[in-house]
């Protein structure tokens, strides 16, 4: 059996590498945006102490979580300055297209569900589906936190970063309400805050 495991995992990071490349092609901002996300995951993860299995499909979850993008127009997704109700509800399509592209791939972990949830809140008020609270896997509870920190803190296609500390500090404002506490917690420690 080991063989067999050993060439589906080898097949699912086939795949998902070749959904990078693909979105590579569209957009070089988002694929490196998702490497970092990637890495405070698996920061996070290691410090919570999640089981290996876990922090693998969390890992690949990050890697592809912002996938879906590849639908909406680049001068949408770069677009300087306020969005309109109508070009911000094309953005928040992109949880709902990532799952429908990842829910094709048979992984050995539920990597499609993580990312499905990853903008989803524990008070509810997420999307794409308003699920709240155990209805949110660690995993994206993790994912989501990552994102918020990562995407406030770095330097975006339409604004400069607002650096570390802003970003932990909403992330502190969160904390309990739309976020896991002791995810908030990790995070913090991690980056040293």
């Amino acid at each position: 059996m080991p063989d067999f495991q050993h060439f589906s995992h080898q097949l699912q990071r086939q795949a998902l590498d070749a959904l990078l490349a693909m979105q590579s092609q569209i957009d070089t901002y988002t694929p490196q945006h998702e490497n970092r996300v990637a890495e405070l995951t698996v920061r996070i993860g290691r410090y919570l102490q999640l089981a290996d299995d876990q922090l693998a499909a969390l890992s690949m979850a990050a890697m592809v979580h912002d996938i879906g993008k590849v639908g909406i127009p680049l001068e949408v997704l770069n677009k300087p300055g306020h969005l309109s109700d109508e070009e911000f509800a094309l953005i928040r399509t992109h949880a709902q297209r990532s799952y429908d592209i990842l829910r094709r791939i048979s992984f050995a972990q539920p990597v499609a569900e993580i990312v499905y949830t990853h903008h989803e809140y524990l008070d509810g008020s997420g999307y794409p589906r308003g699920v709240r609270g155990d209805q949110i896997s660690v995993e994206s509870r993790i994912l989501t936190v990552a994102d918020i920190v990562e995407s406030m803190s770095e330097d975006r296609p339409y604004r400069k970063g607002l650096g570390m500390r802003a970003a932990l500090d909403e992330i502190m404002r969160l904390r309990g309400t739309r976020l896991d506490p002791a995810v908030v917690d990790a995070c913090v420690q991690v980056c040293g805050g």
